[in-house]
């Protein structure tokens, strides 16, 4: 198993986890593997990268996937790119790795 650890970074208001998009794709998958050179999480999305509905799916998938509620969610920057660092508000950093280490993917 990777050590996803490095894809992490502890923010004053949670932890802030770098991801790399795919948007259009079959399926939604979060974590869908980890890219040891970017120090990346893969997330896939079928939305398509247009008026902010990947990003809309990002934040849903991803606190279902966690189990926080959808506004503990959001996207610090990279909005119009593949690679982005997103928030999950209130979460250590310890906790998180945990409940990522908990589903499939990686």
């Amino acid at each position: 198993m990777p050590d996803i650890a490095d894809a992490l970074s502890e923010d004053r208001h949670g932890t802030i986890i770098a991801l790399e998009i795919t948007a259009g794709a079959k399926t939604d998958s979060f974590p869908a593997g980890y890219n040891e050179w970017r120090k990346t999480i893969g997330c896939r999305v079928t939305a398509p990268a247009s008026e902010g509905k990947a990003n809309h799916a990002i934040i849903t998938l991803i606190s279902e996937r966690l189990a926080v509620p959808a506004t503990k969610v959001s996207i610090q920057s990279g909005a119009t790119t593949s690679k982005k660092r997103v928030l999950v508000a209130g979460m250590s950093k310890p906790d998180l790795l945990d409940r990522l280490n908990g589903i499939s993917g990686l």
